[in-house]
């Protein structure tokens, strides 16, 4: 229901902010902005993500939580795409997308929802039973005949 509500509300905001600030400054003001923050925002978008892919990379080869790094390159992508979305309201929940502070802010407070278990660097999850003696790790091939393979004498006599 939320997330109807977002698709209804935000149109309508931006085409009454668009009415009420274009009516104020001029349609050439309006479009200025719109083309500026959309290049603002692809370039705030490029330099941020590249430290956030920084520290990321930073915290795998240490082996620490990469929890943070990855919510802060998601809320840069979403930013980016915020900015790159012509309209006011966008523009602005964008551009406070990508202050490092408002991102650490909501990082923390959502922080406590969040919860990570584990993660292995190696591509290899963490093993279910390590230590139960009842549990034998095997590799097996299946050698049961195909039906329609021996149909002849069984191999052990000469035709």
């Amino acid at each position: 229901m939320w997330l109807f509500l977002a698709f209804l509300a935000v149109p309508l905001i931006e085409i009454t902010l668009f009415i009420q600030i274009g009516g104020a400054i001029g349609l050439g003001w309006t479009l200025f902005i719109v083309f500026t923050t959309a290049i603002l925002g692809t370039y705030l978008m490029r330099q941020q993500g590249l430290r956030t892919i920084e520290k990321l990379r930073s915290s795998m080869n240490e082996l620490t939580d990469p929890t943070e790094p990855l919510v802060h390159g998601a809320m840069i992508l979403f930013a980016g795409a915020l900015l790159l979305t012509p309209g006011f309201f966008t523009d602005t929940i964008g551009l406070a997308l990508m202050i490092p502070q408002v991102r650490s802010w909501m990082f923390q407070a959502v922080r406590s929802r969040i919860n990570v278990t584990g993660f292995a660097a190696n591509g290899q999850g963490p093993q279910r039973h390590p230590h139960r003696p009842d549990v034998i790790d095997a590799d097996y091939q299946d050698v049961t005949p195909q039906a329609d393979e021996h149909q002849g004498p069984s191999g052990w006599t000469k035709p």
